[in-house]
């Protein structure tokens, strides 16, 4: 046999065959699923029709103005540098008024929720605070705290505390009781079970008053702003009814939707990685 006869073989064992029943690797795309659109049905048609009612005059556009002078509007004030200032300073509040309230709110849910002792002490006062209207708190605020940034930040705050914390104290008291039973049984310490079991138990509830805390803050902001103050997207909402120029209330409106909109959604997404172990809450980062 020559040596071309015997190389043939060896070549042909030298090049490996694909295996027509293994499964090919596919490059992984991203396909745009069509219920991620369906949330923003309603937005897109109340926008054409709020548009369409401002240019033929069914609605007054001095009353409504049409979202194409809306823009107008907010594109004017960002090349004049005065929106970014607006929206930083109220970012500024509702950050920091937040961070006190949830703070103070979880750290009062943890004690009253683990605690029968700080539930008699503490929890009848909180109910009694919850009571009272906040708006009546703005003249003892202004009294107190003078028309800076300081009463602001605490109307903040206040609106935050009492969310925060009655869905902590109530996720608390939603832990099966058998599970921590189970845990100290398995000999866990009292500090290892609030780790591994009451909080990971309450968490659902504490995040779902996290994010009702974040409208509330919004919402508190409003009339913050609304406090003698020359910054921020009240002040535009002021400003613009001062000046009789309704775009820019309308502009302002549109403002705080929008930011209540991107903190539900930065909370859902929270939600989806803090309880991806919950079957409840997977897929639910959309």
């Amino acid at each position: 046999m020559s040596e071309t006869q015997l190389a043939a073989p060896r070549a042909a064992r030298a090049e490996p065959t694909e295996d027509p029943r293994r499964p090919r690797r596919s490059v992984p795309r991203y396909r745009l699923q069509p219920l991620s659109l369906l949330p923003w049905v309603v937005p897109v048609l109340v926008i054409l029709g709020w548009q369409w009612a401002s240019s033929t005059g069914a609605i007054s556009p001095s009353i409504l103005p049409p979202p194409s002078k809306v823009l107008a509007t907010a594109d004017q004030l960002w090349a004049a540098g005065e929106l970014q200032r607006h929206l930083t300073v109220s970012l500024r509040r509702i950050l920091i008024g937040f961070a006190l309230g949830a703070s103070i709110g979880l750290a009062l849910g943890f004690v009253v929720g683990l605690s029968k002792i700080a539930e008699g002490l503490v929890d009848r006062t909180l109910q009694m605070l919850r009571a009272l209207p906040h708006l009546a708190l703005v003249p003892l605020l202004i009294a107190a705290f003078g028309i800076g940034e300081l009463p602001k930040v605490v109307l903040v705050t206040l609106g935050v505390i009492f969310p925060v914390y009655l869905n902590t104290v109530a996720g608390i008291r939603t832990v099966d009781p058998k599970l921590v039973q189970l845990g100290e049984s398995y000999g866990l310490g009292r500090g290892a079970r609030i780790r591994d079991i009451i909080i990971p138990g309450a968490m659902p509830m504490i995040l779902t008053g996290i994010r009702y805390a974040l409208g509330v803050a919004w919402l508190r902001l409003v009339i913050a702003e609304t406090i003698a103050t020359s910054e921020g997207i009240g002040f535009l909402a002021q400003n613009g009814r001062d000046m009789l120029r309704n775009d820019r209330i309308v502009l302002a409106i549109l403002l705080y939707a929008v930011a209540g909109l991107l903190a539900d959604q930065i909370t859902r997404l929270i939600e989806a990685r803090v309880l991806r172990w919950n079957p409840h809450y997977q897929g639910r980062n959309r």
